[in-house]
């Protein structure tokens, strides 16, 4: 059953990923990896929403399993974020860089924080 779980979610994330990237990118004609900081920020938020929602309705765990591990583990993208900024550097976007770097995992932490607390607020 777990394991059904994270591929559904995988399943409908991968491709969610994919088409997020490809419309955000789209949008800005900046170096800076939009898309990339786009899905892992919204990946943040998401599981922090049904973080708290398991925890606070005591739902069952496979609903984290297939949202959290499933679809926000092939929404989010650690590796794209990485690659691009390693290419940021090698590029001479020094400053895109440490934006992409630093506001990743400040913005991120701070979506899952906050749709926890949002979501515990509102249950």
């Amino acid at each position: 059953m777990t394991v059904l779980a994270v591929l559904l979610g995988g399943a409908i994330g991968a491709p969610l990923r994919y088409v997020a990237d490809l419309f955000v990118q789209s949008r800005h004609e900046s170096v800076f990896p939009w898309g990339t900081f786009t899905v892992n920020v919204v990946g943040s938020l998401v599981l922090g929403l049904t973080a708290a929602a398991v925890v606070e309705l005591g739902s069952p765990d496979w609903v984290l399993v297939l949202v959290g591990t499933g679809l926000c583990g092939a929404l989010t993208t650690f590796s794209t974020f990485g690659y691009e900024t390693v290419r940021l550097l090698e590029e001479g976007s020094v400053g895109a860089a440490a934006a992409n770097s630093v506001g990743s995992i400040v913005v991120g932490l701070g979506a899952c924080a906050g749709g926890f607390a949002l979501a515990t607020a509102l249950l």
